[in-house]
């Protein structure tokens, strides 16, 4: 009987160190976590966007993002979800098959993206004079950002974000 008891107690013993130790691990990892100084993700309502006209590799629209004043967040090396419509065969498809490095966007550092907007060789498409935008993940708030020209399109294209304006060049396979 009383190797019962002893044996009960010491188990009990072990499950009450080995709950302790768990305890403290996470309060160690927790505590680790909240020192990070890594940029929370970046959310569509944490930029400012421009888009304008390039006419490098057959023409293509050049997005800029830049983080709102106060906001340091990291964006993601993918392409921006982007359409130039409501259907789905407006909507943007990734021009890159991997995914870039992310880009830390506070003060004045800036991503860059380029979309083509007709990759087909050939007159059909259908014109648009507007991009609805927004971060990958974040789609819910997209806006829509005015193009400075009518462009034709038909199976657009777009790069991921990248830190080097001339990774943002939209090249079709």
């Amino acid at each position: 009987m009383r190797s019962r008891l002893v044996a009960r107690s010491a188990r009990l013993a072990l499950a009450t160190v080995a709950a302790l130790a768990l305890t403290g691990a996470a309060t160690a990892a927790a505590t680790a976590d909240s020192r990070s100084t890594a940029a929370p993700a970046c959310v569509t309502d944490d930029l400012t966007f421009t888009v304008t006209e390039e006419t490098q590799a057959g023409g293509y629209l050049f997005l800029t993002a830049k983080a709102k004043p106060g906001i340091s967040c990291t964006l993601e090396g993918v392409s921006p979800s982007a359409s130039f419509g409501p259907s789905s065969d407006s909507a943007v498809s990734p021009a890159e098959h991997a995914v870039s490095e992310s880009i830390t966007l506070e003060r004045s550092t800036t991503a860059y993206a380029g979309i083509n907007p007709k990759i087909t060789n050939d007159d059909l498409g259908w014109e648009s004079d507007q991009l609805h935008l927004s971060v990958a993940g974040d789609e819910v708030n997209s806006i829509t950002l005015d193009l400075p020209v009518t462009v034709l399109v038909d199976q657009p294209i777009a790069t991921n974000w990248h830190a080097d304006p001339a990774d943002a060049v939209p090249v079709s396979i």
